[in-house]
């Protein structure tokens, strides 16, 4: 299947502004659609850090799910924060990587903001494996980040 690229911000709908109060007929109803970028994180030393997605200026992000498909196998802890490859744990910290499981991403009061608008600038999202106790030997997911491409909420 072929697939095409659009430089965007995408919008759906099928009316762009309002000019009445009549839903279906003059009120706006139309969205932002839905982005999805994935990149894959392995076992590795403690602190590596991948790039799983490269997010376009002023975009919104909606949610961040991580699949792990091999539970990561380190001795006491195995997490993953999630950030921007300055502030590793910008995004969410220490999600659990121990089985096999989808994890959704959850952010505490003090990351919300970040999540809201990522800035004026483009930004890598980097997945930082933690380990502690015996080196992992197994371990393998893959973190999917939905985003609104600039919606410039700041």
């Amino acid at each position: 299947m072929g697939t095409t690229t659009f430089s965007g911000p995408i919008k759906a709908g099928t009316i762009a502004n309002t000019t009445g109060t009549t839903v279906g007929t003059n009120k706006a109803n139309v969205g932002f659609v839905l982005m999805a970028q994935s990149g894959n994180v392995v076992f590795a030393a403690n602190g590596t850090e991948t790039v799983v997605a490269t997010l376009p200026a002023n975009s919104q992000i909606y949610q961040i799910a991580v699949d792990v498909t091999t539970a990561f196998d380190a001795g006491t802890t195995n997490t993953l924060d999630l950030g921007d490859g300055t502030t590793a744990d910008k995004y969410a910290d220490a999600l659990a990587l121990g089985s096999q499981a989808r994890v959704l991403a959850t952010s505490d009061v003090s990351q919300i903001g970040n999540l809201i608008d990522i800035g004026t600038s483009d930004v890598d999202i980097t997945a930082t494996y933690n380990q502690t106790g015996t080196a992992a030997t197994a371990g393998a997911a893959t973190v999917t980040v939905l985003y609104l491409q600039n919606r410039n909420l700041s």
